[in-house]
């Protein structure tokens, strides 16, 4: 993977992260924010970039104070029953937080490499695991490592070796829909948004684990790629979250459930709408449309 230089223009409507105090918690934080404090005593920054050894980053690959993580081979996902990308049971995902050296007072901040959106999902759905598992302190690097390297972040050779700490979990079951809640919400109108491209959505394509083309019935779409800037490396708006959801008759605070093939572009909406725009009535079914449509008798538009 090669990485060009990131040129930090505005011509996308996108976020403007506060640049916070140590003290401050916010769901993105800028690169020189990062810069600032990524030594502080109570920060640990997570990098779950994934094939760097495979880079031209040359000796030094790595964030300075960062642990390592990769999104895709690190356990933050599983199959479970069948069904792909789900979270692992809660001992075995606070083992591998502990591992990393994250306690209860901790400001975590996750670094992907800021490609796209998709790419980007990494950093939202590891994001939205912390929150399930009921750590508020955490926030995702706004424009991952492009950001980071484009002003001049330190580069290193090795990660940081973490310290293991016991992590608590003090799961929050309404950040996660369940299809249970599905069916629910089928039953009494609750939005289903639905954060897959457009084509997908149509039933015109699909995604290898998913059974069948097609979407949940009376689903909306919000392309989760609408939410985030590959050209400028920078997530939307809250005023630009809010224009998407409201354009497919969600407005904020409406009650809502959030959803793609596994559970990864889901979390870039859900991270959108619950965090960006503070919708803490947004629900996001991880397990999703391979879930959803393992069972022939579950209704598909």
């Amino acid at each position: 993977m090669r990485l060009a230089t990131l040129v930090t223009a505005a011509a996308f409507v996108v976020a403007a992260p506060v640049v916070a105090q140590a003290q401050d918690v916010t769901p993105l934080v800028t690169a020189e924010w990062l810069k600032t404090h990524a030594a502080d005593e109570n920060v640990v920054v997570i990098d779950i970039r994934d094939k760097v050894a495979e880079t031209d980053l040359g000796e030094l690959p790595y964030i300075a104070n960062a642990v390592v993580a990769p999104y895709a081979s690190a356990g933050w996902r599983i199959e479970v029953e069948g069904v792909p990308g789900q979270i692992p049971p809660v001992e075995e995902v606070a083992a591998l937080i502990g591992g990393l050296g994250v306690d209860a007072d901790d400001h975590v901040v996750i670094v992907p490499w800021g490609t796209d959106s998709s790419e980007f999902g990494g950093a939202t759905r590891v994001y939205w695991t912390f929150k399930y598992l009921g750590h508020d302190a955490v926030s995702i690097l706004d424009g991952g490592w492009r950001q980071y390297d484009a002003q001049g972040g330190e580069r290193v050779a090795e990660p940081a070796t973490p310290e293991a700490v016991e992590f608590v979990a003090n799961v929050r079951p309404e950040l996660r829909a369940t299809t249970a809640d599905v069916e629910a919400a089928l039953a009494d109108g609750t939005p289903l948004i639905d954060g897959r491209p457009e084509e997908q959505f149509l039933g015109q394509s699909k995604s290898p684990v998913v059974r069948i083309e097609g979407t949940i019935p009376g689903a909306v779409n919000i392309p989760n790629a609408k939410f985030y800037s590959a050209e400028y490396a920078s997530f939307a708006q809250p005023e630009t979250v809010s224009a998407l959801a409201e354009a497919v008759g969600v407005a904020n605070g409406d009650k809502n459930i959030v959803f793609c093939n596994t559970g990864h572009w889901a979390s870039v909406v859900w991270f959108a709408l619950h965090e960006v725009q503070g919708n803490q009535n947004t629900a996001m079914y991880d397990g999703s449309m391979a879930e959803w449509a393992a069972d022939p008798a579950r209704p598909i538009q």
